[in-house]
């Protein structure tokens, strides 16, 4: 009660987008900011609170003549396709008055402060809530490659057709933000090396592998499957291995085709190696995966990587190409910061080497229920639930956080 409104306050209050898509009431607020920002002067100061999770959401402001409706419609088949978050951003701050530094350029003379979380890999700031604070980088080619790349481009919305054939292709003048400044409070970096700390604190040798992991959840999964196998091989063996060579040899073919910005796949390695068997490892990583959706279930890229990851390990295990899990104790958990996981209350999940197996005792397929994406339904029937991770909403996004524990047995 003490963080409601007192009566006759100065603040308002516009609240919208609710599942993090656009809607009448989210551009109702976008408009008041907008017509707000307007009518600053070189005297007054814009305070802007930027959160990456549901920023671009909360304000729709599209160019006319597009409706909501329609930029709703182009969000959604674009990340039915599996588009990433920078991609889906580039697009909305095209067709929008507000983001891509259009809040900003409104509020000029105004001196305008941005305090912002990012939910974005890279944190860059003209893509985290679509930038309405920040120079773009992008143009309108750009917007048309994305649209291009997943066959959209004969399928827009005739508005939008509009928008994107009377905006110029070529570079203008760059506008002035000298007025600007742009600082980043939290990102998964500053996550990642806060986990780091808490797991040093409980006897795990930490390393972070990256905070800019990327690419279909499927790859993802193969990742950390083969990364896993590697470490449970160096506890199991000293010596050099054909084995050791054919994984890691594998490993880094699949970290460069991923293209996991800031990488050095071979220091890490070397890094592992010189940690020893003797105490317990966490490696965490983060950054944002991306699904294509081919089922009907219910789901978050989160509980689909971990539930993948515990196919994987079970498959490596039944061929026998893995033979050191059986000496290691191994748990994988993957979470959203925000603490939800697509539409579900659900943070994400966690797994070991043994869900497939001890999942089939229960009459539970994982093949069959990843096919159809429904990854939230296999957690909630497998064990009672107990591999969610459940949370609640942590009123913040600083995109995903996985985490390896691995134990020589």
């Amino acid at each position: 009660r003490e963080m409601l409104l007192k009566p006759h306050s100065k603040i308002q209050v516009f609240e919208g987008a609710k599942n993090n898509l656009p809607d009448e009431k989210a551009l109702k607020g976008a408009v008041a900011i907008l017509e707000l920002a307007e009518g600053l002067t070189a005297d007054d100061l814009l305070l802007v609170l930027i959160s990456g999770r549901g920023g671009s959401a909360l304000l729709p402001a599209p160019i006319p003549p597009i409706l909501l409706k329609d930029k709703e419609k182009l969000t959604k088949m674009l990340a039915s396709r599996g588009a990433a978050i920078q991609e889906l951003n580039i697009v909305r701050k095209t067709l929008s008055m507000l983001k891509g530094g259009g809040l900003a350029q409104l509020a000029h003379p105004a001196r305008v402060v941005s305090l912002i979380l990012s939910d974005v890999i890279g944190d860059p700031l003209d893509i985290i809530a679509s930038g309405p604070t920040a120079p773009s980088s992008h143009s309108v080619q750009d917007c048309l490659q994305i649209l291009t790349k997943y066959n959209l481009l004969h399928s827009l919305p005739k508005s939008v057709e509009m928008v994107l054939s009377s905006s110029p292709t070529k570079p203008t003048a760059p506008e002035n933000y000298s007025h600007v400044s742009n600082i980043i409070l939290g990102s998964n970096t500053l996550a990642l090396e806060e986990a780091k700390r808490q797991a040093e604190g409980l006897g795990y040798a930490a390393l972070v592998l990256s905070a800019a992991v990327q690419g279909e959840v499927g790859r993802v999964a193969t990742l950390y499957c083969q990364l896993i196998q590697l470490v449970c091989l160096g506890f199991a063996s000293r010596r050099k291995e054909p084995l050791s060579d054919e994984l890691r040899g594998n490993l880094l073919q699949l970290a460069a085709e991923l293209q996991i910005p800031g990488v050095d796949l071979d220091e890490f390695l070397q890094a592992l190696r010189g940690l020893g068997p003797d105490r317990p490892v966490c490696i965490l990583a983060g950054g944002e995966t991306t699904v294509q959706l081919q089922g009907t279930g219910k789901g978050g890229r989160n509980q689909e990587l971990a539930l993948r990851v515990g196919l994987g390990l079970h498959k490596a295990q039944a061929t026998g190409a893995s033979s050191p899990q059986g000496r290691c104790e191994i748990l994988f958990l993957s979470g959203g910061t925000d603490g939800q996981d697509g539409p579900t209350e659900a943070a994400g999940a966690f797994c070991s080497p043994g869900l497939v197996a001890e999942a089939l005792q229960e009459g539970l397929d994982v093949e069959a229920f990843l096919r159809n994406n429904d990854s939230y339904t296999f957690f909630s029937q497998f064990q009672g639930g107990h591999h969610l991770l459940v949370t609640g909403l942590t009123g913040t996004n600083v995109m995903d956080i996985q985490a390896i524990l691995i134990r020589a047995m």
